[in-house]
């Protein structure tokens, strides 16, 4: 059996390099091309009306560009009628959380939250009461993709949100 010479050797790691090489762009082309190519949009109705409501900002965690388009929508709803909300799939299939905002007469707020672990399993319709009580009164809404991340600078654990889409409900 013969011995392995130096340039055996190096052709055989530069082969090897361009094998992992080609995989690695292989497997990042086809997240890349399953990733959505633009930001979800939840679909709002109340009121008599429906508003498609992108992103107040959003970030695709595939490819981590991200858009800020810091747009609240507004639909009018009158007290007592529901808001319903419908999920697109990248939302419904993935953690969420909807933060409702009411407020008093007085102008004193309330906040309450639902998320996906108050329904059954890819629930994509939500109902918001705008009226929970005589005295409470629904002023807005957002839903969130909530993500944990690790601060490089400091390895600390955090949680932040990558996709936001704020609904305002003022009273007509």
């Amino acid at each position: 059996m013969s011995k392995l010479n130096a340039r055996t050797v190096i052709a055989l790691v530069a082969v090897g390099l361009v094998a992992v090489v080609g995989v690695t762009a292989a497997i990042v082309a086809y997240a890349v091309s399953k990733a959505p190519d633009s930001a979800p949009v939840v679909t709002v109705y109340g009121g008599g009306e429906t508003v498609e409501a992108e992103p107040f900002g959003y970030c695709n965690l595939a490819t981590g560009a991200c858009e800020n388009f810091e747009h609240t929508y507004y639909l009018l709803v009158p007290s007592g009628d529901p808001v319903q909300v419908s999920l697109p799939s990248a939302i419904a299939e993935a953690p969420w959380v909807v933060l409702q905002r009411f407020e008093r007469p007085s102008g004193e707020r309330e906040d309450r939250v639902m998320s996906w672990l108050d329904f059954p399993e890819g629930v994509r319709a939500l109902s918001i009461d705008t009226q929970p009580a005589p005295d409470l009164r629904l002023i807005g809404f957002e839903v969130q993709l909530p993500m944990i991340y690790t601060d490089p600078a400091t390895g600390q654990e955090t949680t932040g949100v990558h996709g936001a889409w704020s609904i305002g409900t003022p009273a007509p």
